[in-house]
């Protein structure tokens, strides 16, 4: 990784690349301390701390870097646009208008982007006019006004615009992955202040040797969760692929290659993660912010089974019934977006066409259905693992009260991100050797 960096910054297109890249987080992180006027934050902030351990806003908080506790005009964040792709993904699958124009090269990609655009602003401004009705009816605006209820709703949809912008020209300008690096960044710029708390909460005010183990036990949980998650986004299966050879006359045309399919354990990624905890924290988050479910009957109850906070606490075993429906979650989420994601019928019908074959399948739908039972095997063990790596904080949080921000999710995608980053950092020196070789 280091040899990577350092063979990266001596080629100048991509110490350019890089500082454009750092001067645009730069902006995403003044942006994010910005506040949106009309907003009284000092009221909002009090709301977020009495509030923020019942009801998964500290999951929102730590995608958006703080802007959401800050109540800044990123606020929003890049979750419009994340939301828009997934439906325009979703789409493209149930549409085939949309799933033609998909396939249409270049300028079919670029008719998908442009509306997908178009989309996060829609998604934009509905979330903007939905919190400031909350707003509104919470007493947190400076004053209950038109023009003010206006403003809020400009500057959040504006800044959800603003850093979609900025993530697309990270990817063009950048070192690539834009959106993704704006969500990367906006997690670890919380993560030092979760340590701290760490700090406070276990080492701090211990005796030496307590502090010691405590440190230890962190640190050892943290690697281990970075070290399994590199494992999990590395693994694959490959599925071995044989090409006939082609022959015309008494001549051999080429063919004969040996290849194979790889295909990831993590089939989708973060994507069930985050709708699975999506699904479940936004009953728990509208609640919050109209300000219901602090009673005592089955609604508040049912809620408290949504919100992780409850989850893995000793004292309330009951409520941890939410953990497992969230587990399920995760394994469904997960099937299904793979089969939106990855059509073995479509890849056996290609291999079929290109005179491949896996070696012991006959070519056609026996391989397609071989590629649907393994894709099955794998996506149940990547389901598992994510649920692992996503029970291990929320089990620390519930038992031992370790009050952070970043779990599992947060991990994967920092990971899952950097990883990405420096593998197209090398597709890029690759591609300026290229070039260097042909000028020669």
């Amino acid at each position: 990784m280091l040899e990577t960096l350092r063979n990266a910054f001596k080629i100048k297109e991509i110490r350019t690349r890089v500082l454009f890249t750092f001067l645009m987080l730069v902006v995403i992180r003044i942006g994010s301390e910005l506040p949106v006027p009309g907003v009284d934050g000092s009221v909002f902030q009090n709301f977020f701390a009495n509030n923020s351990g019942a009801d998964g806003l500290g999951f929102v908080d730590a995608i958006t870097g703080g802007s959401f506790l800050n109540m800044s005009v990123f606020a929003l964040n890049i979750t419009p646009y994340i939301t828009a792709s997934i439906i325009m993904q979703l789409l493209t699958i149930a549409i085939p208008k949309l799933e033609e124009i998909q396939r249409d090269g270049e300028d079919g990609r670029k008719k998908i982007v442009e509306i997908t655009r178009y989309l996060t602003i829609v998604l934009g401004l509905v979330e903007s006019i939905a919190m400031t009705i909350g707003f509104y009816r919470g007493g947190y605006l400076t004053e209950k006004s038109p023009l003010t209820v206006v403003m809020v709703v400009t500057s959040l949809t504006a800044g959800s615009a603003v850093l979609m912008w900025i993530g697309e020209r990270i990817t063009e300008k950048g070192i690539g992955n834009g959106i993704s690096i704006v969500l990367t960044i906006n997690i670890i710029s919380r993560m030092p202040q979760d340590l701290s708390t760490l700090w406070t909460q276990f080492i701090a005010g211990k005796n030496v040797a307590k502090g010691i183990v405590a440190g230890l036990i962190i640190v050892a949980v943290i690697v281990a969760m970075v070290l399994f998650v590199v494992l999990l986004q590395g693994a694959e299966r490959r599925i071995p692929v044989q090409y006939s050879r082609k022959i015309q006359g008494r001549q051999q045309m080429g063919g004969g290659q040996q290849s194979h399919i790889p295909l990831k354990v993590n089939t989708s990624g973060v994507i069930p993660v985050i709708f699975a905890q999506s699904l479940m924290q936004t009953p728990v988050i509208i609640a919050s912010l109209i300000g219901k479910g602090n009673g005592t009957g089955i609604g508040s109850k049912i809620l408290k089974g949504l919100s992780q906070s409850h989850w893995c606490n000793p004292s309330e075993p009951i409520y941890s019934i939410g953990l497992v429906v969230y587990i399920l979650l995760i394994i469904a989420f997960a099937y299904f977006y793979t089969q939106i994601t990855f059509n073995p019928l479509e890849v056996a019908n290609n291999m079929k066409r290109a005179g491949g074959f896996i070696p012991g399948i006959r070519p056609g739908k026996p391989t397609s259905d071989y590629l649907n039972q393994i894709l099955n095997y794998i996506v149940f063990i990547g389901a598992v693992a994510l649920s692992i790596v996503a029970f291990i904080p929320i089990f620390f949080n519930g038992v031992f009260k370790a009050d952070v921000s970043f779990g599992g999710t947060s991990i994967i995608i920092v990971v899952g991100v950097i990883i990405e980053t420096l593998k197209q950092v090398e597709s890029l020196m690759r591609v300026r050797n290229y070039k260097g070789f042909l000028n020669d």
